[in-house]
């Protein structure tokens, strides 16, 4: 009897320890890294793209793990990715999509950053280095976010989640000077480089090309050393690892902009055996699913075991209960770019499959407006030069001429985006299907873009969110207003006067620039408009009256828009405004006004990089 006692406690015993082992398995979790470069697209990595540049490190990785063929930033620059990135939400929804920001906004109640979450289940948190948020980071984000920021730091069994970002890919790399141009181009073989069918073929687009390639492979290299550290540290088992570009490349024509090369960026996940049931794909496979960044923190939620809070905007693709089938369905991504330094614009983009649809709210801009930063690099400016003096073909030169308000590609046949099918009959039911889907995407978010930012800036910082749904109805006629550009004319005419008339200034404001997206078919209501530049109450709705006037070479008082200017209210309102000049000097170089810094504060001109200092140099021709 003692002894069958004593085998039914040592089965006892080890019934209970099973337990506790379990119970611990149950509650153990992921380490989660997340790798970044800064500037890619799949466009320039052998990966994923034959002639591109080799990277050994993210290959291996690869072979380990899964490669996303269709992984998307939703917005084209630094900022504005990261912080989607970081809350999971679209940028235009809550406030945070220009790039620099003016002034930061409060998140949301309901929305914090990811780090937030995770801090509260007891990851630790630490972030190398670039944070680059559009919005106030409110009580603690990170344990740790410092060029020094490692996960070692964390207690000992704590899980982590850190994020590692390499730089050697960003754009400032590529500022070399014509002297350095010259001395490389006598020692570096370029024959094996192909520039992309809408870039010049020049010496100076295939060296920029190949610096670039060199860099990804410079950077491959630091994170195959951070890698193998992780492995010498036991962690690769523990550690569900992603790799991506933050948005995409910096050659012309693709950071800032909402082409392929802009938002198309590399992805790939490793997820270790242990946890292999938070991984619905095959290891070393790769997946045509579509992922884009408001995904990320619903992902890293799921992995975690935490559930998803209200008001995300992504979908997870990783984790418990994931059904592979449904998330291979997903096919679809949307994308926006606003200002971007001083350069100002209003796109929007969704893609479908291999279908893109991209809408210029404001058609007459033109993509290569000139912007400081972006001239910096020799490959732009050398673009502009051969531009003006006309030794570029069709494809070269769309770069510099004003847009059509809707273009529609088909990837997989025009992979770079140069045929737009916008216009052919062929294409007509996907053209409609694709507005369709973006502009209640845009109405329903509702997109705060379709104020001015200075308005925005004013009146919406502290609950982006509520702003949004407090003039929802507004913002949908302003969206409407916008979209009269794409009827005919004259079946639009009378809402355009209608606009024109509304008591609300950013009805007018936008029927003004459904005028010049119209360009001189809209000169019927020529009357109207020079009765809003000269006496409408509102600094922005004046401007878009001149910016018509200008772009249709009809006859303007150059001292009534000095005298404007003059009466600015802010920095970010006079470089709304300054853009506009920018616009009509970019496609007429020759185009002179009379401009003195005297007009404006000192404060606006404390450095190189104030927006207004930037824009009245380029004007005042010291540029």
């Amino acid at each position: 009897m003692k002894s069958i006692k004593i085998i039914l406690l040592i089965i006892l015993s080890f019934f209970l320890i099973n337990c506790d082992s379990q119970d611990q398995t149950n509650n153990e979790k992921p380490n989660v890294l997340w790798i970044v470069t800064e500037d890619n697209s799949i466009h320039y990595m052998n990966l994923y793209t034959k002639g591109g540049a080799e990277m050994p490190a993210i290959s291996q990785l690869a072979n380990q793990g899964v490669v996303f063929n269709n992984a998307f930033s939703n917005a084209p620059v630094c900022s504005v990715a990261r912080s989607t990135i970081i809350t999971g939400v679209y940028a235009p929804r809550i406030g945070t999509q220009y790039h620099r920001k003016m002034s930061k906004v409060k998140l949301p109640n309901g929305i914090k950053p990811l780090p937030t979450y995770l801090s509260e289940i007891g990851y630790y948190t630490s972030n190398n280095a670039k944070e680059d948020y559009n919005f106030i980071k409110e009580n603690k984000v990170w344990d740790e976010s410092s060029k020094k920021a490692t996960y070692k730091n964390r207690k000992k069994g704590q899980p982590f989640f850190h994020v590692q970002n390499f730089h050697n890919t960003h754009e400032g790399q590529l500022h070399f000077n014509s002297k350095q141009l010259t001395s490389a181009l006598e020692t570096n073989e370029l024959d094996s480089i192909m520039p992309f069918p809408f870039h010049p073929d020049t010496p100076t687009f295939r060296y920029t090309q190949s610096l670039y390639h060199n860099h990804h492979k410079d950077v491959d290299k630091e994170m195959g050393k951070f890698l193998k550290d992780l492995q010498d540290e036991g962690l690769m088992d523990d550690t569900i690892i992603f790799y991506y570009g933050d948005h995409g490349v910096v050659l012309p024509r693709s950071k800032g902009y909402l082409y392929e090369t802009g938002l198309n960026v590399p992805m790939v996940v490793y997820v270790p055996e242990k946890w292999k049931n938070l991984n619905p794909f095959e290891i070393g496979s790769r997946t045509s699913t579509f992922v884009d960044f408001v995904d990320l923190v619903p992902t890293v939620l799921s992995l975690a075991g935490v559930n998803i809070p209200k008001g995300l905007d992504g979908t997870p693709f990783l984790g418990k209960n994931i059904d592979k089938t449904e998330i291979e369905k997903q096919d679809i991504t949307f994308g926006y770019a606003d200002r971007f330094d001083e350069k100002y614009d209003l796109v929007r983009s969704v893609r479908k499959g291999k279908y893109k649809y991209i809408r210029n709210y404001q058609p007459f801009n033109v993509d290569g407006i000139y912007n400081f930063y972006r001239y910096k690099m020799l490959a732009y400016k050398e673009w502009y030069k051969l531009f003006q003096e006309g030794k570029l073909n069709d494809i070269q030169s769309q770069f510099f001429k004003p847009r059509l308000p809707e273009a529609l590609y088909d990837i997989e046949n025009d992979p770079y985006e140069t045929q737009n099918l916008a216009s052919s009959v062929e294409y007509q039911n996907k053209l409609l299907d694709l507005r369709n889907i973006l502009s209640n995407h845009v109405i329903n978010q509702p997109d705060l873009s379709f104020f001015p930012e200075p308005y925005f800036l004013e009146n919406g910082l502290e609950n982006g969110l509520d702003f949004g749904q407090k003039n929802k109805e507004l913002i949908k006629k302003l969206i409407q207003t916008a979209n009269l550009s794409l009827e005919p004319y004259n079946k639009v005419k009378n809402e355009i006067s209608e606009a024109l008339d509304n008591k609300n200034p950013w009805v007018r404001y936008w029927g003004l620039i459904t005028c010049s997206s119209f360009g001189t078919e809209a000169s019927e209501h020529l009357e109207k408009i020079n009765f809003l530049f000269k006496n409408d109450s509102e600094n922005l709705v004046k401007i878009r009256a001149a910016e018509y006037l200008m772009l249709n070479d009809f006859n303007i008082d150059t001292g009534e828009i000095n005298n404007l200017l003059k009466n600015a209210k802010s920095e970010i309102e006079a470089n709304l405004m300054l853009n506009s000049l920018a616009l009509i000097k970019t496609k007429n170089p020759n185009y002179k006004l009379d401009f003195s810094k005297s007009f404006y504060p000192e404060k606006w001109f404390e450095t190189e990089n104030k927006l207004v200092n930037r824009r009245l140099n380029y004007l005042t021709n010291n540029e």
